[in-house]
C-alpha cells in the first residue's frame, strides 16, 4: 500500500472513530461557533447600552462643599449632571463603586473667584474602576466648558475679544478609515479567538488518536503494521485538519452572521466572503500548526490525562501578542509576519480594518508558519518511529 493510500485510510479511521462519540464531536465543532455570536452580540450590546446609558441619564455627582458655587451647581444642572450632597467619607464611597464620580470644590473657591483668580475644583474617581471612565469625562468636560463660557465673559467684560485668550486653535483630523473605525469594535479580542480555534480546532481529536489510543492499548496493533510510520502520523494528523477545519469554517460563518444580525457598529464590519476568505487563509498555516505540535506532545504521553495537562499551557500562547500590543504597541514591521501567533494577529488586524496585505509580507508570513509546521510535523513523525512509543507501560 503507497504512502498516500495509507494516509487516507488512516485518517477516513480516525474521523470515523470520533464520528461515534457524538457529544465530542458537537462539542468540537459548534463550541467555537456558538460563542461568537455571544461575543458579537452580547458583549457589543452591553457595551453599547453600557455607554448609552452614562451618557443620556442625568448623573448624580456627590459633591463636596455644594454650597460654595451655586452656579456651578446650576451649570452642572443644564448639562445633566446633578450635584448632591457628599457622603461623610466620598472617597471610601468612590473606592466601593457607591458613586462612579464626585466634586470636591475648595474652601477658598468664592474668594479666588472674586479675585480673578483660578478657582480649585477637583474631580474625584476611581481610575481603576471602568464604570468610572465615561462619568469622569462627562464631568471633566462640563468643567471645562464652563471654564470656558466664564472666561470668554470676563474678557468681553474688559472690551477684549475672547479669541486673543486662544492664539491657537487645535483641531483634530482622523485619517483612519470607516473600515478601521469598524474594525476597532473587536480588534482586540477577535483576533485572539479565531487563533485559538485554528491553533486548537483539532484538539479533542489529536488526544484521542495519541494519548488516548496508547492508554487503550490500540495504537500497539496500528504501529505493529508494515505501514510507515510517517503515513500513520500523517493520516491522523490530517483526520485533525479536516475536523479543525470544520470548526474554524463553522466559527468564520458564525462570525458572518452575528456580525449581520448584530446592531450598532458591530453590524458595520467587513464579513464580506472575500474578508472571510482571507480570514481562512491566514489561519490555515496556524491550525497545520497546532495539529501538528499537539500530536507531537500527546504522543509523549501514556494517558489522555497526561496529555490534557498541555492544553492549560497552549492555550495562553495565543494571548502573548494581544497582552503584549496592549501593553507596548509596535508598529508594523516585516519581521513580525515571521512570529507565530504574532504574524496571525497582525495579519487579522489588517483583514479586520480592511488594510492592504503586500506579497512580501505573505512570503514571508507563508515561509515561515509552513515551515514550522513542517519541522514540528517532521518532529512527530519522528517520534512515531521510537519503539517505547508502542509500550502502554
Amino acid at each position: 500500500m503507497s504512502i498516500l493510500a495509507t494516509t487516507w485510510t488512516v485518517m477516513l479511521k480516525e474521523l470515523r472513530d470520533i464520528s461515534r462519540d457524538r457529544r465530542t464531536l458537537a462539542l468540537t465543532l459548534l463550541l467555537s461557533p456558538l460563542l461568537f455570536p455571544a461575543i458579537i452580540l452580547g458583549i457589543g450590546t452591553l457595551g453599547e447600552k453600557r455607554a448609552r446609558t452614562q451618557i443620556e441619564q442625568v448623573l448624580e455627582v456627590p459633591t463636596i462643599g455644594i454650597e460654595r458655587a451655586p452656579n456651578l451647581v446650576a451649570f452642572l444642572g443644564t448639562q445633566g449632571i446633578r450635584a448632591i450632597e457628599a457622603p461623610a467619607d466620598l472617597e471610601h464611597a468612590l473606592r466601593s463603586q457607591q458613586h462612579d464620580v464626585g466634586l470636591r470644590i475648595s474652601e477658598s473657591f468664592a474668594e479666588d473667584w472674586r479675585a480673578g483668580r483660578p478657582a480649585l475644583v477637583e474631580v474625584m474617581l476611581d481610575s481603576t474602576q471602568r464604570d468610572a471612565e465615561i462619568p469622569g469625562q462627562r464631568v471633566r468636560g462640563a468643567l471645562a466648558a464652563y471654564s470656558g463660557q466664564v472666561g470668554s465673559l470676563r474678557l468681553m467684560v474688559r472690551g477684549i475679544d475672547a479669541g486673543v485668550a486662544r492664539p491657537v486653535a487645535v483641531g483634530t483630523l482622523d485619517v483612519s478609515t470607516p473600515e478601521a473605525q469598524r474594525g476597532r469594535l473587536l480588534a482586540v479580542i477577535l483576533p485572539y479567538f479565531l487563533i485559538i480555534t485554528a491553533f486548537l480546532g483539532g484538539a479533542a481529536l489529536v488526544l484521542d488518536v495519541t494519548a488516548g489510543e496508547r492508554e487503550r492499548q490500540s495504537l500497539e496493533p496500528l504501529l505493529a503494521t508494515p505501514a510507515a510510520r510517517g503515513a500513520i502520523v500523517s493520516g491522523k494528523i490530517a483526520a485533525a485538519i479536516v475536523l479543525g477545519l470544520g470548526t474554524l469554517l463553522l466559527s468564520l460563518l458564525a462570525l458572518k452572521l452575528s456580525a449581520q444580525m448584530a446592531t450598532g457598529t458591530a453590524r458595520s464590519l467587513d464579513v464580506s466572503l472575500l474578508s472571510i476568505g482571507k480570514m481562512l487563509f491566514v489561519l490555515l498555516p496556524m491550525l497545520l500548526i497546532g495539529t501538528s505540535l499537539l500530536t507531537f506532545l500527546a504522543a509523549a504521553a501514556k494517558s489522555l490525562k497526561e496529555a490534557q495537562t498541555h492544553m492549560t499551557w497552549l492555550m495562553l500562547l495565543p494571548m502573548i501578542p494581544t497582552l503584549m500590543l496592549m501593553v507596548n504597541p509596535v508598529k508594523t514591521q516585516l519581521w513580525q509576519f515571521a512570529v507565530p501567533f504574532l504574524a496571525q494577529n497582525q495579519l487579522l488586524l489588517k483583514v479586520i480594518r480592511s488594510e492592504p496585505v503586500t506579497a512580501q509580507m505573505w512570503g514571508i508570513y507563508l515561509g515561515s508558519s509552513l515551515g514550522l509546521a513542517l519541522l514540528l510535523w517532521l518532529a512527530a513523525v519522528m517520534r512515531y518511529r521510537q519503539e517505547k512509543l508502542a509500550i502502554s507501560t
